[in-house]
């Protein structure tokens, strides 16, 4: 006998062919609300402060030249380097994914190591190496009668540095896309008469376009929001302005207006991805997911593409790494020093853990509500989780100093706090490329696990969270290398005498020990070395 199944368990609870949304469960609404609670801590502290000044000195301050200006460099300069970062991850992708290049595992695993380098260590490097006076080129060059190099500073630099050294976010969230497409979708493409490059077009990129939106999503916030970069290379962004304001000044309510500001290019940006966002679905995972995919012969091509993933490593990590050994080198003990940093590296290890364990607990459900369940409240949660990555860290910082010093002392200065303080700054990371994973999860594979009596937490056990594996792995690994490079939440929240990898290098280089500062790079960039073998170790590559 047939077993029936109750019409509502089928309507109520589970997403429509049509497009309606079903009520999400509860647990999830209620994860998704903490962290959306969480995040909009920092906005309040940043409405009292502002609210600390009179309308009209606001309105002049937002119409002077210098806000206006520090509004165009930022917006620019984000969007130049967004650019710059998809030509280099979407080649780099594709070759290390879906082609023949020799040694693509050993690619794979170098181009995305510099994730792990600060981007105020690469912007060092870069200035050490071409900086108009006194740099190594410079230098070399000094006998053929080239006395000062043009400068580095200002624009080149500011959009060399981030891109270079962000790209890896747009490269982790492609290839976890690509790594999803059902290789059945390209053959069907082929056996029409489609030829690779027309597959690539229509059926490839298309099915792409969730994970390049979430990894695009991640380069331009972190552009608005890195401050060590724009600081050496003098640029006048919106953090360096904030960081002034608060340092030189001491006047927090205009920096609190000008962080406002950069709350709203942000809101202003995930508005207008949100109305890009096509409707069209782009479910690529199915029963023929486990299938091996044929590569694509490069043939002639392998040079060029080995000399462009060259290239790529020789200035994102040959180039950082030759200058953190030149200083080591000129220690009198190199081992001894290395030894020293050995508790601060476990430091650095134990809160990144943290922060990318409880990030994606957060994050899934945030995921899951958004793409699943889309609704007002659920597309609230959602974007709300992405502020908190536009703010700088000085001022998620300096927002739980106040709420933690005034409301819950308690926990000012304990591990607690600087975790909380990741969780706020880091979650869309997640987001982002779980979001993309779930995308490619037809809806129907869940559909099939309620009708066989599947609770809903039973059906985000057994079905959900395995299919969309691959965006968690990246989405823990993505916390995990941004969190132990964080430098003003971890100065600001640490624990008194909690010292971490990057906290060593911010105060040892500005107490000029340069000896110190790459003794701590290195023990950075071995930490991460080891969590991204870890990374890869997961991801599917054809042989």
């Amino acid at each position: 006998m047939t077993k029936q199944f109750p019409r509502s368990s089928i309507i109520d609870k589970l997403v429509l062919n049509k497009g309606q949304a079903a009520r999400p469960p509860l647990f999830l609404v209620l994860m998704g609300a903490i962290a959306a609670i969480g995040i909009a801590l920092p906005l309040v502290y940043l409405i009292i402060r502002t609210m600390g000044i009179s309308g009209e000195q606001l309105w002049e301050f937002v119409r002077r030249r210098q806000t206006l200006e520090i509004i165009f460099n930022s917006i620019v300069m984000a969007i130049v380097v967004t650019l710059l970062s998809a030509l280099i991850a979407l080649p780099l992708a594709f070759l290390t994914v879906r082609t023949d290049l020799p040694w693509r595992r050993f690619w794979a695993i170098v181009t995305t190591l510099p994730l792990a380098i600060p981007t105020y260590v690469g912007s060092f490097a870069l200035i050490a190496t071409f900086g108009p006076r006194g740099s190594l080129l410079q230098s070399w060059l000094a006998p053929l009668g080239v006395e000062r190099l043009p400068s580095i500073y200002g624009w080149p630099g500011v959009v060399a540095a981030i891109a270079l050294f962000s790209y890896p976010y747009l490269l982790l969230s492609v290839r976890t896309g690509l790594q999803g497409i059902d290789p059945a979708m390209e053959e069907s493409a082929r056996s029409l008469g489609h030829n690779s490059w027309s597959v690539f077009f229509r059926v490839t990129l298309p099915q792409l376009q969730p994970s390049i939106v979430a990894g695009a999503l991640l380069v331009i916030l972190y552009a608005l929001r890195d401050f060590g970069t724009p600081s050496l290379m003098r640029f006048n962004s919106f953090t360096r302005a904030i960081f002034t304001q608060y340092r030189a000044s001491f006047n927090l309510n205009f920096a609190a207006a000008l962080s406002l500001m950069l709350v709203v290019l942000v809101s202003i940006i995930l508005w207008l991805e949100y109305q890009a966002r096509t409707q069209a679905k782009y479910y690529s995972r199915g029963s023929a997911l486990g299938r091996k995919r044929q590569l694509i012969r490069l043939g002639p091509w392998k040079w060029p593409a080995l000399a462009f993933c060259s290239l790529v490593t020789l200035l994102c990590l040959v180039l950082p790494i030759g200058v953190i050994l030149y200083w080591l080198l000129r220690a009198t003990a190199p081992l001894a020093v290395l030894r020293s940093i050995l508790s601060i590296a476990l430091n650095s290890a134990w809160a990144a853990g943290l922060a990318a364990l409880f990030s994606t607990l957060f994050a899934l459900p945030v995921a899951i509500l958004g793409v699943r369940f889309p609704g007002r409240l659920t597309t609230l949660i959602e974007r709300a989780s992405y502020i908190g990555f536009g703010l700088p860290g000085v001022v998620v910082a300096l927002s739980l100093v106040f709420f933690g010093a005034n409301y819950a002392p308690w926990l000012y200065q304990t591990m607690p706090m600087l975790i909380f303080a990741y969780l706020v700054m880091f979650l869309p990371q997640s987001v982002g490329t779980i979001r993309g994973s779930l995308l490619q999860v037809n809806p129907r594979l869940e559909e099939s696990a309620r009708c066989l009596g599947q609770t809903p937490w039973q059906t985000l056990r057994k079905v959900t969270i395995p299919l969309v594996r691959p965006g968690i792995i990246s989405g823990v690994a993505l916390i995990f290398l941004t969190a132990i490079k964080e430098l003003p939440a971890t100065l600001l929240l640490s624990p008194i005498g909690f010292r971490t990898l990057a906290s060593q290098i911010w105060v040892a280089t500005n107490n000029a020990a340069f000896i110190d500062a790459a003794a701590a790079s290195l023990g950075l960039l071995l930490v991460c070395t080891i969590l991204t073998l870890v990374l890869l170790s997961q991801e599917q590559y054809s042989t």
